[in-house]
């Protein structure tokens, strides 16, 4: 029997390569001689870095120390550096995430992704001839002018002052100066969402609230947001109000689209053709994918969408791990997937949680290998 592990992290709990492992133990300990293939996921948010690095053993990682998400807070992150074809991963959930955060210092209004832009231009000091940029699990909405700023971008208002990088302050901008050299190597975003710059389903009204805004926030970052796509259509005739995956990491997504000439495509895609899951899911019995919590979001753009998609056109039944299930059996099976278990008990409290989830999935494996075998 050969079985595929392709989980993503339980954030805040277990990287992807630690959950892979924990799951293909729990295997071993029932069937000592099945074949397994652990391929790290993920879609464009924290520890992308880490599945590429997994399945490009040229890889290192390159530490460099930036600003965080905050003004005057520095913070140890770093990017992937692949001397082959001198590629440079940012993931900038290292510098800007929301992690990096203590609940009371988020506030959206005043973060930025100034330390996003620092990295770039390090890994183009670097030699870089492509990059990609991982853009999930920010802390910011400031449209991406922080890393533009840091890009060689000017940013003033009507009296030609430079205007503060966060997202407090986007309605004080009147003019968008490029840099004197304005040519950036192939910048490709990855993300895991579809969501416009503006709008109901945009940036502000959708991520605010998760990353500490309150709703009179929210209004204020929306009217930024709106305020920078028109300048921004006026000084660089580029339209990034409605593009799909413009309103990723607070507008990093329609930034990087206007002021690095970036293209955005699907993180878990990408994640999946550079790891070559396609090619070892081949000849599989089945495929064993998974994240943190389980739920409607899991089917836009997520690990656990791509990779069943995957399996499903390859001929492989899937079935998921997760923290938590809020999908019912009904609506899954819909989507391709076989069987869904959670790994403990909604009610379980965090601290619990985090110390033993690499437990807990063994046993989830090995029980349901049990159940499997006890079929046939």
């Amino acid at each position: 029997m050969k079985i595929v592990i392709a989980l993503d992290s339980f954030k805040g709990v277990l990287d992807a390569e630690s959950a892979c492992r924990a799951v293909a133990k729990g295997l071993h300990d029932v069937l000592p001689a099945i074949k397994t293939v652990l391929k790290p996921m993920a879609d464009g948010g924290e520890g992308t870095v880490r599945a590429i690095l997994a399945a490009r053993s040229d890889g290192k990682w390159i530490p460099a120390q930036v600003s965080g998400p905050l003004p005057r807070k520095k913070v140890k992150a770093g990017y992937a550096w692949f001397e082959a074809d001198k590629t440079a991963l940012v993931e900038m959930a290292a510098a800007n995430g929301l992690p990096l955060l203590k609940e009371s210092e988020r506030n959206p209004l005043k973060t930025s992704t100034y330390g996003t832009g620092e990295l770039i231009a390090m890994a183009i000091k670097r030699g870089a001839k492509r990059i990609f940029l991982a853009i999930g699990g920010s802390a910011t909405i400031d449209g991406g002018v922080g890393a533009a700023t840091a890009l060689g971008w000017k940013f003033l208002d009507v009296r030609n002052r430079v205007v503060p990088l966060d997202g407090g302050h986007l309605q004080s901008i009147a003019k968008i100066i490029p840099p004197k050299n304005k040519t950036f190597p192939p910048v490709t975003i990855l993300c895991d969402v579809t969501n416009p710059l503006c709008g109901t389903q945009g940036a502000a009204a959708v991520f605010g609230p998760q990353k500490g805004a309150t709703p009179a926030m929210v209004k204020q970052l929306e009217a930024g947001l709106f305020h920078l796509a028109k300048l921004v259509q006026k000084h660089l005739g580029c339209n990034i109000l409605s593009m799909a995956g413009g309103g990723a990491a607070g507008g990093l997504g329609a930034g990087g689209y206007a002021f690095l000439n970036a293209k955005l495509e699907s993180g878990i895609q990408t994640v999946m053709k550079i790891s070559k899951l396609r090619e070892v899911l081949i000849g599989a019995d089945w495929c064993i994918t998974g994240e943190g919590s389980f739920d409607n979001q899991s089917f836009g753009g997520k690990v656990i969408s791509g990779v069943t998609s995957l399996a499903k056109e390859v001929g492989v039944p899937v079935v998921v791990f997760a923290g938590l299930i809020r999908v019912s059996r009904r609506i899954y099976r819909t989507k391709g997937i076989y069987e869904a278990l959670a790994t403990h008990a909604p009610d379980m409290p965090m601290n619990e949680v985090i110390a033993n989830e690499p437990e807990h999935l063994r046993k989830t494996a090995a029980c349901w290998l049990q159940k499997i075998i006890s079929k046939k």
